[in-house]
């Protein structure tokens, strides 16, 4: 094993850093996305039991599943959107492109005071001032608070008569994020990568629209963010590999040195 590795694995049993995990939990209760008629909407997380310890497998316990592809903690393959059909599907993304340093923006009190808020390009340069430029290969956590909202529906998709209203980013970031940042990819933690009221927005979704155009990645509905630093963690990316696969549930942790929280 080389040094590096070494000495990785030495501080992760040590517990001089921490691995966190940005995943929320995936159940029956977990809320997807709702989208309005006459619009499809994806089918939430069943499961049926196969056997458990019984006699249709007297030694083991096992469960047959059914989950729409973007459902909880998600990513979205550039396939996902039309920008992107021509892009890479689940089981093409280079494995290289989900493991990659992190920034986290964080506009809780933004969006505390508007839920309808959106990061802007001055957000961007803002943050790139104070910390730095954006890591080629990395990711960019938008921090809004909205993972403690999870477990209520009504509260998390906050949707009224005029539509949802969820944080999210503006076109000309979005534009900015896929076609000139250095970035592979976007995570929030709101129900989609877009702002709730991103279809009136142009282009419509336009974070879908930009990162899948430009072959990048999208996580959705992570969980912990708080936990992170601004700089100085590993994200690990973990979605299933499905063949034509447009996303799938995933395992999303942070490595964090524990001087760096």
């Amino acid at each position: 094993m080389s040094h590096f590795l070494s000495g990785v694995g030495d501080a992760l049993v040590a517990g001089s850093i921490d691995v966190i995990d940005l995943t929320q939990p995936l159940s029956e209760e977990t809320t997807p996305i709702k989208l309005p008629e006459p619009l499809v909407n994806t089918p939430g997380f069943s499961r049926r039991e196969l056997s458990h310890y019984d006699e249709r497998g007297p030694q083991w316990a096992w469960n047959a599943i059914e989950v729409g592809e973007h459902v909880g903690t998600h990513l979205d393959a550039p396939i996902h959107w039309y920008t992107g059909r021509d892009g890479d599907d689940l089981a093409s993304i280079p494995a290289q492109r989900l493991v990659g340093p992190a920034v986290v923006l964080d506009k809780t009190r933004e969006a505390a005071a508007d839920p309808d808020y959106l990061v802007t390009r001055d957000d961007l340069r803002r943050l790139e001032a104070e910390h730095g430029p954006l890591p080629k290969g990395g990711w960019l956590l938008l921090r809004t608070g909205w993972d403690a909202r999870a477990g209520d529906e009504a509260a998390y998709l906050n949707i009224d008569e005029n539509g949802s209203h969820t944080p999210g980013f503006d076109a000309e970031a979005a534009r900015w994020l896929g076609h000139e940042s250095p970035l592979v990819g976007v995570g929030v933690e709101t129900v989609g990568t877009d702002a709730g009221n991103a279809a009136r927005l142009e282009p419509p979704f336009p974070l879908h629209h930009f990162l899948a155009e430009t072959g990048k990645l999208g996580v959705t509905q992570l969980a912990n963010l708080a936990l992170l630093p601004v700089t100085g963690s590993l994200l690990v990316v973990a979605p299933m590999k499905i063949v034509g696969g447009t996303g799938s549930p995933t395992r999303v942790l942070a490595l964090v040195a524990g001087d760096a929280r």
